[in-house]
């Protein structure tokens, strides 16, 4: 799959080799996406489960997970994002997890200080997020040393705050269009692609309050301010790559510790949506950037090192 030259090392997915066989429970492997649930502080929470058509449990694949944002749904995440599409292409599972709400139509998620509901009522989320990871690397062979989470606003949000509290679990995050709000202590090095529209009036490109925001008012980071803890924290050199064209500036960033790295997608007038699609008024394949076919081997200038094996479950 031919990408932008600019992406090099930091393609959301772009891991080499694979990792040892994991456990396969037997019965059909699902085709399309499906409901599921688990149980977690006393809450049935709920996601959906998109399995690629190629998928034999024979060979450990990627997982993405996709979090919606504040006041939309699993599925209006997946349509939006049209991650499936890409998954059955590329052969990778994507779940789609849900957040909560005082009603089953306006979700949110506890990112820190954003937003509603979740974040009103405390919801530990990032355990949630945990135990669905856990769930899926039991009930099907997931490759622990691929898994990436993206989000939209809130769910940029949140993919932000999994980046920093489940390193270890963790590859690379692509926040879109959120802003990363919480103190943060990552036990390890995470890649990270962040896409945001330069005039977002919901999440602003370069930080602060908006009449926009969902439930109590709040100030966010800017951009630049979640670029320099990340370049920081995986040790990458402070000097990006920088390219610019009419749709996008992008910084790249190299040099990054077990080899990860860490991108910008600056959207030229971008407003609060998912680069790429057709509400975006834009053609940045945001979908695509943050993915890299699983089957065959990339070039070693396209990839990044597979992760240490993981540390022993905490829920």
């Amino acid at each position: 799959m031919a990408l932008s030259v600019v992406v090099l090392g930091v393609r959301f997915a772009a891991l080499l080799g694979a990792f040892a066989y994991r456990r396969f429970q037997e019965g059909a492997p699902g085709q399309g996406s499906k409901p599921g649930s688990l149980d977690i502080d006393g809450r049935t929470r709920t996601y959906l489960l998109h399995v690629p058509p190629a998928y034999d449990g024979q060979r450990p694949l990627p997982l993405v997970l996709v979090l919606h944002g504040g006041g939309q749904s699993a599925e209006s995440a997946e349509r939006m994002s049209a991650m499936s599409a890409k998954a059955d292409r590329e052969n990778f599972f994507v779940a789609y997890p849900s957040g909560t709400g005082r009603s089953s139509r306006v979700p949110t998620w506890n990112s820190g200080n954003c937003c509603g509901y979740a974040m009103e009522n405390k919801v530990d989320d990032v355990a949630f997020l945990r135990a669905l990871i856990n769930k899926l690397e039991d009930d099907y062979s997931v490759d622990p040393r691929r898994i990436f989470v993206t989000g939209i606003s809130n769910g940029g949000m949140m993919s932000y705050r999994i980046g920093c509290e489940l390193a270890d679990q963790i590859a690379a995050i692509a926040p879109v269009e959120g802003a990363q709000n919480i103190d943060c202590r990552p036990s390890g090095p995470v890649s990270v692609i962040v896409f945001h529209g330069t005039k977002d009036r919901l999440v602003p490109f370069h930080g602060g309050s908006t009449p926009f925001q969902i439930g109590s008012k709040r100030s966010d980071n800017s951009v630049a301010n979640a670029l320099a803890f990340w370049v920081k924290e995986d040790g990458c050199s402070p000097a990006p790559q920088h390219e610019e064209n009419p749709a996008v500036h992008t910084d790249i960033y190299f040099g990054c510790k077990s080899g990860t790295g860490v991108a910008l997608y600056a959207i030229q007038g971008g407003r609060h949506s998912w680069p790429g699609g057709r509400p975006s008024g834009n053609s940045v394949p945001a979908t695509a950037l943050m993915c890299l076919s699983s089957s065959g081997t990339p070039s070693s200038n396209d990839a990044l090192p597979v992760r240490q094996a993981p540390a022993a479950r905490t829920t």
